[in-house]
């Protein structure tokens, strides 16, 4: 019998929806300790954790480290207009609209079966103001309207690794067209020793925008093991302070650098340009056992 990538689904044991995606193979595992909660895997990596009854909840560290920054984007409750690169299961599009109702939201997300999967079986807020796009996540970029996002959040990865075009000057340089004057750009990053591929981020978004800061488990930023590192980047003054306190009493608190630690961390790495852009490397198999 033939496969349908898209129509194909089964139920295994424990209510688990495991459906064939245009990006590999999709699962979603119902949270044991939260009764309507998922987490969405694809090829047995974990991408998103959504709680249906509340989600203001985030499960995943790196996800928390990005709630911070949507905190922190606004006075509170205030809404914003954010752009997502990467959707995933939308759980920080649906994050943000718990916590700043009224915001308006682009999701781009190039997994078409995924969407339809994620809506079916994890039904947004009809009263959530998200619109989904289907497309390569620089494409639906070059669509947002100049100056009108206050937030760009980009979290893509395709079998676990950031597509290299994503990694690019000539990629964020879309990213400040299209954000407001006083907007925030925030980017989910995933590197391991000897953290050359972070390195380059950097330098690259220094070289875009005038204020950095990186968030990141200690044991990642002195390149003891892989994991994420959330930066971020705007044209004027950061709330370090604040994201420095938040970060450090996380569950799993992580560390901020800023200003002139920061800019030495990168050790000389050069700008990444379109022309030498490469995927972001892959995790050791070790990360998701």
């Amino acid at each position: 019998m033939g496969k349908s990538r898209s129509t194909r689904r089964e139920r295994a044991a424990a209510e688990t929806v495991v459906e064939d995606v245009d990006g590999g193979r999709a699962e979603l595992i119902p949270d044991r300790d939260r009764p309507r909660a998922w987490s969405l895997l694809i090829d047995g990596a974990p991408q998103s954790h959504v709680d249906l009854d509340d989600p203001a909840h985030l499960s995943f560290e790196y996800q928390r480290r990005l709630g911070h920054v949507i905190d922190l984007v606004a006075p509170p409750g205030r809404p914003v207009r954010a752009v997502h690169l990467g959707g995933g299961a939308l759980t920080l599009a649906r994050y943000l609209a718990a916590t700043r109702p009224r915001s308006t939201q682009q999701v781009v997300e190039r997994d078409a079966a995924l969407v339809q999967l994620v809506r079916r079986e994890l039904p947004l807020d009809p009263g959530a103001r998200i619109r989904v796009r289907s497309t390569d996540a620089r494409a639906g970029l070059a669509k947002v309207p100049d100056g009108w996002a206050d937030l760009v959040v980009a979290d893509v990865f395709s079998g676990a690794r950031t597509p290299a075009h994503l990694t690019s000057g000539e990629f964020l340089d879309d990213v400040r067209r299209a954000l407001a004057p006083g907007g925030l750009y925030a980017a989910n990053l995933a590197d391991g020793p000897p953290l050359a591929h972070l390195r380059g981020q950097i330098a690259t978004a220094a070289d875009r925008f005038a204020e950095l800061a990186l968030v990141a488990d200690p044991a990642v930023l002195r390149g003891k093991r892989f994991g994420n590192a959330v930066l971020v980047a705007c044209d004027h003054p950061l709330p370090v302070a604040e994201l420095t306190r938040r970060a450090a009493s996380d569950a799993q608190p992580a560390r901020v650098e800023h200003g002139r630690a920061l800019a030495d961390f990168t050790g000389g790495a050069a700008p990444v340009t379109d022309a030498a852009a490469v995927d972001s490397p892959a995790p050791p198999p070790s990360v998701f056992r």
